[in-house]
């Protein structure tokens, strides 16, 4: 019999993947596949490197949101454990599982496990970490780890909003420059994104011609503006419109990527805290095989 394991948090989302457990368990168990279950906790999993290497399954699944399989990630790459990963979002956003559409259908996703059909995708990496969905610094970046878990969970995306509304006031633009593969671009903006795939705080379609697997990372900054163009690239976004063709939005797509600042400025690796800038960014072709 196959095994998989499932790394799943209990309290993603509304703390509600937990009364899912059966469900699951049943539907891979009916496909000839033993589920084993790992629990993660608030701080430390590392642990979980050597339950894969006690158990020795063919794959494994996330389930969680952005925040878990970006852990899940990091364990699985910087110890060198290549196995298929799986994703089940289930937490307040899940940017990477939208953007691959693997949740529209849990079924045919299960399916799809089942059979073994995976597809190999870049990650990013920032020092000793890695992202598989994207990097960010700037005003607003810092939402996702400021918003407290229970409001998250009562309210869901409405928590990232309201907090995000509050954010406006606040907002100024930081002198940044940016190496992209050794050209060199200086400029003012509010903030920055690194991305693999095109959805990004729940946004989606943020940039055209955006490939998991073409060796390469996305940036995009919106430059300092006036109100106007800053609201209606944000009507954009909200509305699910690509908006790195816009005067204000600098586009580059790289391999690595040096970003320095004046000042300190906090980064932010899939929705989690990174390290402060400068940054390094480099892309690892292919570094991961995901069920798809």
């Amino acid at each position: 019999m196959q095994k998989l394991v499932l790394f799943y948090n209990p309290v993603s989302g509304h703390a509600a993947f937990k009364n899912k457990l059966d469900w699951i368990v049943e539907a891979f168990q009916r496909r000839g596949i033993l589920l084993l279950l790992y629990r993660t906790k608030r701080e430390g999993n590392e642990d979980f490197v050597e339950f894969l290497r006690e158990v020795k399954p063919e794959g494994v699944l996330a389930a969680g949101g952005d925040g878990t399989v970006h852990e899940c990630v990091n364990l699985l790459v910087k110890n060198n454990i290549d196995l298929p990963l799986g994703i089940i979002g289930s937490g307040t956003s899940n940017d990477f599982a939208t953007y691959l559409q693997i949740n529209e259908d849990m079924e045919a996703y299960f399916d799809k496990i089942a059979a073994g059909s995976c597809r190999r995708m870049d990650v990013g990496k920032v020092g000793d970490k890695y992202f598989i969905n994207v990097a960010s610094a700037g005003m607003m970046t810092s939402i996702a780890h400021e918003v407290d878990r229970r409001l998250k969970n009562a309210l869901g995306k409405m928590a990232y909003y309201l907090k995000g509304i509050g954010e406006i006031p606040k907002f100024r633009a930081v002198p940044l420059t940016i190496t992209a593969d050794g050209e060199k671009h200086e400029l003012e903006a509010f903030l920055f994104v690194v991305i693999n795939s095109g959805v990004v705080g729940s946004m989606k379609n943020v940039a055209e011609k955006l490939a998991v697997d073409d060796g390469k990372l996305d940036l995009l900054a919106i430059k300092k503006c006036g109100v106007h163009k800053l609201m209606a690239v944000t009507a954009d976004l909200v509305a699910g419109k690509p908006v790195s063709e816009k005067d204000c939005v600098l586009h580059l797509q790289a391999r690595n990527f040096q970003i320095e600042t004046t000042g300190e400025l906090q980064s932010d690796l899939d929705g989690e805290v990174g390290p402060m800038l400068p940054l390094h960014i480099e892309t690892i072709p292919q570094a991961i095989a995901i069920y798809c």
